[in-house]
């Protein structure tokens, strides 16, 4: 009795190592199978995304906007907290955006060297065009449109200096 018993707990222990082992196999089977169809799809999206235009890893790249390299960047940070009063909104109350602007400057463009030393005198022109911007906005408008804003901003003030050595808006705003 106590060997059959003991049999029994052998065979079961053997079966259940032989389900084990076919269930590793067939999840090794499934993710090959599963990892190639991926990198199929993958392909496809890149390919259909590329004749559409579309960036997949951040924003797209726009041919108007010059690549600048790190090495040729030089920031301006406009000086001091700006508070903004924005456009009211459905709820009538009033809202503001307060933080600070950052410009990205192309240390190669040939209008680097005639505005850069004096980029601390142009703060209230470019504070000026930045409250213009953003008081056409609604908080809610400024919270989910940051790019097209900081595009705007952008436009205004390369039209103000007639000049693309200014080729990025950065800022950082609360709302309230």
């Amino acid at each position: 009795m106590k060997g059959e018993n003991k049999m029994k707990r052998n065979l079961l222990s053997i079966i259940i190592l032989a389900l084990l082992v076919v269930n590793i196999v067939l999840s090794a089977i499934m993710m090959v199978s599963v990892s190639s169809a991926s990198k199929k799809t993958a392909s496809l999206v890149a390919d259909i995304s590329a004749l559409v235009g579309i960036e997949i890893n951040g924003l797209p790249q726009s041919d108007l906007t010059p690549t600048v390299s790190m090495a040729d960047t030089a920031v301006h940070n406009v000086e001091g907290e700006l508070t903004i009063p924005l456009k009211k909104g459905e709820d009538g109350a009033d809202h503001y955006a307060v933080g600070s602007v950052s410009l990205s400057l192309d240390t190669k463009n040939k209008d680097y060297k005639n505005y850069s030393e004096t980029m601390a005198d142009m703060d209230g022109i470019i504070k000026d065009i930045v409250f213009e911007v953003m008081g056409n906005y609604t908080v809610d408008e400024a919270r989910s449109n940051s790019e097209s804003i900081k595009a705007e901003i952008l436009a205004k003030l390369q039209e103000r200096f007639a000049s693309t050595f200014i080729y990025s808006v950065s800022y950082n705003f609360l709302y309230n």
